[in-house]
């Protein structure tokens, strides 16, 4: 067994993780959500990552690093996850997201990518006690006498990723902050974690926000999953027993994948009237979206998105979909929104 500094640097998929005085590595094959070390090679080029705080973090030729193993399905950046059997010591894989999930690659698009690199996985790490560290064991946790308080859920969903859903919600948080609502929290339920995404609705205000990682994966992927119910359900569990005004809810990615549509009918059982915002890059997909949004039982309160970008662009989204659109990316377009 190795022993690590305790000080190595730590992608964000591991934010749960406490400090620890002593940290070792087993040669053993790692599995998702475990406390993983890879070594990015000494003659490999830099690559970007996201830190536990948020920050953008360089890893340097030659750094160990703790990151973990998990699985991503981006219609957008990258495809990946982890191999039959877990990640093999002394094997190279890839690092699929900004934070730190690492596994095979299966493919990617032409878009630069500044946190894909190739790394050499090194074991699986464990504290103190010598118990392997998986971020499972840090998961939030619903209270023994879970309570449902009735806040009203504020549901974003979109058409595709980076369409606008986070501006969306963030819209939403300062228009309820606006109308005097002074606690409220935002749950991003779907797709990878993203420290930085949850900041940005902490910094506007929202009491606490949660992913994916604070229920113990570092991602809700493969889509089509059959365990991934309970986890939703410990998410709605664990927000909806906090006494706050309102919870707003962005689902990452598109209505297809990340099992989107497993997390929706887990919402309805518990609030089948929330107000739903359907974040769409044009009309046609604003109608697309609004069709498969009904296929699933739910129906868009407001539509938003680049398919409101210009007066024309609104008008003709409203006129097909027989719903209100607004443009939530400018600066007083929360004023009128609830």
């Amino acid at each position: 067994m190795r022993t690590l500094a305790a000080d190595l640097k730590r992608t964000s998929a591991l934010r749960r993780l406490p400090a620890l005085k002593k940290l070792r590595c087993a040669e053993a094959r790692g599995h998702e959500g475990d406390v993983c070390a890879f070594e990015l090679a000494a003659e490999a080029s830099p690559i970007a990552v996201e830190a536990v705080t948020g920050r953008a973090m360089m890893l340097a030729p030659g750094d160990v690093f703790l990151g973990t193993t998990g699985f991503r399905e981006s219609t957008r950046w990258v495809v990946g996850g982890v191999p039959d059997g877990g990640l093999v010591p002394g094997s190279n894989y890839w690092v699929l997201s900004e934070s730190g999930v690492v596994g095979d690659l299966v493919g990617d698009s032409p878009r630069a990518k500044s946190h894909l690199g190739q790394v050499k996985y090194l074991g699986i790490a464990s504290g103190e006690d010598g118990q392997a560290l998986n971020i499972r064991q840090f998961a939030e946790m619903p209270r023994a006498s879970v309570m449902d308080h009735g806040a009203p859920v504020f549901l974003v969903v979109g058409t595709s990723a980076e369409v606008g859903k986070t501006t969306a919600g963030i819209a939403v948080l300062r228009a309820l902050r606006l109308k005097g609502q002074s606690t409220a929290i935002a749950l991003k339920a779907t797709g990878t974690s993203s420290f930085t995404e949850l900041a940005s609705y902490l910094d506007f205000g929202a009491t606490r926000a949660f992913d994916c990682v604070d229920f113990g994966l570092p991602t809700t992927y493969p889509s089509g999953r059959d365990d991934i119910a309970p986890t939703f359900e410990r998410a709605l569990e664990t927000c909806l027993s906090i006494d706050v005004g309102a919870v707003i809810v962005e689902c990452g990615g598109d209505m297809l994948g990340a099992n989107v549509p497993i997390f929706l009918d887990c919402l309805k059982r518990r609030r089948p009237a929330a107000k739903v915002i359907l974040v769409a890059a044009d009309a046609p997909g604003a109608l697309g979206g609004q069709r498969m949004l009904q296929d699933m039982g739910l129906s868009p309160t407001l539509i938003a998105g680049p398919c409101t970008d210009t007066p024309t662009l609104q008008q003709r989204t409203e006129a097909i979909c027989s719903v209100p659109a607004i443009n939530l990316s400018r600066d007083d377009a929360h004023d009128g929104l609830l």
